[in-house]
C-alpha cells in the first residue's frame, strides 16, 4: 500500500511538472483577432509609411549597397551586402556602425547587430508596392523563415527599434515606434491581408 502511494505521489509530481511546462510554452502563443481585411489593410497601409521611410528603406535596398540618408542616396562607401548582410572583405558594416549610435551631426548610426537582410534573403523594401511588400512579408520563403509568432516579435527586434534612434540630424519614421508596432500587430493579427494594389 505504501509503495502504491509513493507511486502515485511520484506520478501526480512529473504530471505537474511536465503541464508547467507545456502551460509555459502556450505563453508564448499570440491572440488572433477575428479576421478583418478592411482593418488588416487599413493597418498594413500605416505599416508601409513607416518601411518606406529612410529608417527602414536604406537597409533594405534593392540591390546590393545600402541607401544612406534621409533621400536613399547610394552609401557613399559604396559596400557590398555580402552573403551574411554585414558586409564583405575589409567593408564590414561594423567597422563604421559601432554597437551604439557616434556622437555628432551626420555619423554613422549605430546597433551591435547591424547588417542588411543576407543575399539569399534580400527582403527587398525599395520599389516595392504595398501588395508587394505586405505579400513578401507574410512568406516565411521570403522573410528569413519567420511564422506569424516570429513576425510579431520582430516589431521589438534591436535593429528595428534603432530606426527610432537614428542620431543626430537623421529624421524619424513617420510614426511612433508605439504606433507602428499596433498597426504592425493589428495588420498580422486580423489577418494580414495583402492590399489590392
Amino acid at each position: 500500500m505504501k509503495k502504491l502511494i509513493i507511486t502515485m505521489i511520484v506520478l501526480f509530481m512529473s504530471s505537474a511538472v511536465i503541464l508547467s511546462f507545456k502551460e509555459e510554452k502556450s505563453t508564448f502563443n499570440y491572440t488572433a483577432l477575428p479576421k478583418d481585411s478592411v482593418a488588416s489593410i487599413a493597418a498594413f497601409k500605416q505599416v508601409y509609411t513607416v518601411l518606406m521611410s529612410a529608417r527602414c528603406m536604406n537597409c533594405h535596398p534593392s540591390g546590393d549597397i545600402p541607401l544612406q540618408g534621409d533621400d536613399n542616396h547610394l552609401h557613399t562607401m559604396f559596400p557590398k551586402r555580402g552573403v551574411d548582410g554585414k558586409g564583405v572583405y575589409a567593408m564590414k558594416c561594423a567597422n563604421c556602425h559601432q554597437p551604439t549610435n557616434t556622437p555628432g551631426l551626420h555619423t554613422p548610426p549605430g546597433n551591435p547587430n547591424w547588417h542588411l537582410p543576407p543575399a539569399d534573403m534580400k527582403m527587398v523594401f525599395q520599389g516595392r508596392t504595398p501588395r508587394q511588400l505586405a505579400k513578401q512579408i507574410i512568406d516565411p520563403k521570403q522573410n528569413g523563415h519567420k511564422d506569424m509568432q516570429k513576425l510579431i516579435a520582430h516589431a521589438d527586434d534591436g535593429l528595428v527599434l534603432s530606426a527610432w534612434k537614428p542620431g543626430e540630424g537623421r529624421k524619424l519614421p513617420p510614426m511612433s515606434h508605439a504606433a507602428f508596432k499596433k498597426a504592425w500587430l493589428t495588420w498580422l493579427k486580423t489577418g494580414a491581408y495583402a492590399p489590392a494594389k
